[in-house]
């Protein structure tokens, strides 16, 4: 039976695997929630928006004749992976997630580790300072309980409103970032403070080095938890997984 790969994308990862897969010259999907307004190009057909939760997951693997399923959303989109695990198991369908190991505090590092967006805003009930806030426009809401910071907000599209602070700097930019132009941006802005999801990866790891480098408090945002499931941190490792049915663990 020939492969029919569904790829839930919104990562470089996601990216660089369809460009893999249609090298190989299999077929697939890769599917954005729509949560960027544009997204990059793709080397294989793209869906963009949601599926109706698992059922809708599960309907949709099963009429569009999809073999495999690769979870290589963001880290910090975990009611998709939970998704994808539950419609996976429900449509008999194999599901890997690829994903980025987490980054780990490095020497010189000043991490003030939360374990949600909650304790990001809770972490920043303290006085004024300026901050880069690293969290995506999703959450930007969030944070209104504490207007008395600066915010910095390095976004991948303008904010759909404006955002709830007196005092904020948009910047509309799509990564990967350089050390360099990030400590020079937080330079520019006199920036005291990071907050950051802990995202993993190289593409958005500038602005925790230049923290480093400047000697700034980064506040780390843990990542939610998601269900057991086969993973891998690399495209090859998946395009085994496809070819030769890996035991990759879980």
């Amino acid at each position: 039976m020939a492969l029919n790969l569904l790829i839930l994308g919104g990562t470089t990862e996601a990216t660089a695997l369809g460009a893999a897969v249609a090298d190989a010259g299999l077929s697939g999907t890769v599917s954005f929630a729509g949560r960027v307004e544009r997204p990059g190009r793709q080397s294989l057909p793209q869906r963009i928006g949601g599926f109706g939760g698992v059922a809708g997951l599960r309907d949709y693997i099963l009429a569009h004749g999809v073999t495999h399923v690769v979870d290589a959303t963001h880290p910090f989109a975990a009611r998709m992976s939970h998704n994808a695990v539950s419609a996976c198991a429900g449509a008999d369908v194999p599901l890997i997630a690829l994903t980025r190991a987490p980054w780990d505090a490095q020497p010189g590092d000043n991490w003030i580790c939360v374990p949600d967006i909650a304790g990001a805003v809770a972490a920043l009930d303290r006085p004024p300072a300026r901050v880069m806030l690293a969290v995506g426009r999703m959450h930007l809401n969030e944070f209104a309980p504490n207007p008395q910071h600066f915010y910095l907000l390095r976004l991948v599209d303008p904010p759909g409103a404006l955002p709830p602070f007196r005092d904020h700097h948009v910047l509309v930019s799509r990564g990967p970032f350089a050390q360099a132009d990030d400590r020079a941006l937080m330079e520019a802005h006199g920036i005291g403070l990071v907050v950051s999801k802990n995202a993993g990866g190289a593409g958005a790891y500038a602005k925790i080095a230049a923290a480093r480098a400047l000697r700034l408090p980064v506040i780390m945002i843990d990542r939610p938890a998601v269900p057991a499931r086969l993973e891998a941190h690399s495209v090859a490792e998946v395009m085994a997984w496809l070819g030769h049915g890996a035991d990759l663990g879980v």
